[in-house]
């Protein structure tokens, strides 16, 4: 079984993308024999109002009986705006998303706001996952209009002393960090940090190239297949796994890769 934990449907306003729709991801699922993915709404970094993105995500699942079975929704929300509490509680207890991603760079605040971590806690009392990410796009070409990924001719994109902070604040939530981009020097006790959490680390981030070095720093448990399609390719990610040799990853690591440590945490 396979099971991506970061794809996407909507809009990119700075780049053409194919297979956003569930209809057309759902054919590039079936290609590379993927079962199930874990898919939000791109227009709901964009919206104002996220809410509206959340609802257009639940209605194009709704469209066809068999998107339930294929798609699990993530909701968008931006705790810096009015009625976020409202529309967590509409989208977990009455439009059935199973996760929430936040994007502080995005909608322009600190991860460690009192309302992210007010979010960040009544996401974890319902038992469910929150999703970061170290960048959507590369930041190196950029739309005027994007956010400033430079400043000073430096490039600020996330690493994972920027999610850390939310991490030891709230350490009993269930986190998903996605597109892991940029690798940074870990002290021992940041490292201990994350193996403590109960966190995924998605295969998709172009730092991801030697799976055999992660998996002995951080452990099995603490990564699931991602595409972070369809900004991304869709092989990248499930060829970080396939590509591990009998000697670095045994099949019952593969298949914790593959799906079990999704499985787990979105408890299907």
């Amino acid at each position: 079984m396979l099971i991506d934990i970061n794809a996407y449907v909507g809009q990119w306003p700075f780049q053409q993308l194919q297979y956003n729709t569930c209809d057309a991801l759902l054919r590039r699922m079936k290609d590379f024999g993927v079962d199930v993915s874990v898919i939000s709404n791109l227009n709901g970094i964009f919206y104002k109002n996220t809410q509206s993105a959340n609802e257009e995500l639940i209605a194009e699942i709704s469209s066809k009986r068999y998107f339930s079975d294929r798609f699990i929704p993530f909701a968008v929300i931006n705790p810096i705006y009015a009625g976020w509490k409202a529309d967590l509680d509409v989208c977990i207890n009455k439009l059935g998303f199973k996760g929430v991603r936040l994007y502080p760079n995005y909608h322009d605040y600190d991860i460690l706001d009192p309302a992210c971590i007010e979010l960040v806690k009544r996401v974890r009392d319902c038992g469910l996952p929150v999703s970061f990410n170290y960048r959507m796009v590369d930041g190196r070409q950029r739309s005027w209009m994007d956010i400033a990924y430079v400043k000073n001719n430096v490039i600020r994109e996330w690493n994972f002393k920027n999610i850390l902070p939310i991490i030891k604040e709230v350490p009993d939530a269930k986190y998903m960090i996605l597109n892991y981009a940029n690798e940074v020097k870990l002290s021992s006790e940041e490292t201990d940090l994350i193996k403590r959490a109960d966190l995924l680390i998605d295969t998709s981030g172009r730092m991801i190239v030697n799976m055999p070095v992660f998996l002995k720093r951080f452990g099995a448990d603490k990564f699931a297949f991602g595409t972070h399609a369809p900004i991304l390719d869709y092989l990248t990610g499930l060829l970080r796994i396939e590509s591990l040799y009998d000697n670095e990853a045994d099949q019952t690591t593969r298949e914790l890769l593959r799906s079990g440590n999704a499985r787990k945490m979105l408890r299907l």
